[in-house]
């Protein structure tokens, strides 16, 4: 009878390390940012169609900096109603969802 009830206990325990949780250590996260490559620019050299269409689509808008890539897409750092935030459009002032 002890020697059922020894064999039950080493059974069960040898069972319950198969049931541990292992220990992530050492893991290695990548990210990858793929960004297209902005030049800043004067404001003076935005297009006048991005300009219309800032003022058509946003009348309260400020842009405080603007950018240009390789592409001529233009980034525009613009303040409205208080809050942050970028644009981007076509060098004929159409919108892009970035």
């Amino acid at each position: 009878m002890k020697k059922i009830f020894l064999s039950a206990a080493i059974v069960l325990g040898s069972l319950t390390s198969f049931a541990a949780i292992p220990s992530v250590e050492g893991s290695i996260i990548k990210t990858i940012s793929i960004q297209d490559e902005y030049t800043e620019i004067k404001l003076e050299e935005l297009p006048t169609a991005v300009t219309d269409a800032l003022k058509k689509s946003f009348p309260n808008a400020v842009i405080s900096k603007a950018y240009k890539n390789e592409k001529a897409q233009y980034k525009l750092d613009v303040t409205v109603g208080g809050k942050e935030g970028n644009l981007f459009a076509n060098a004929d002032g159409t919108w892009i969802q970035k």
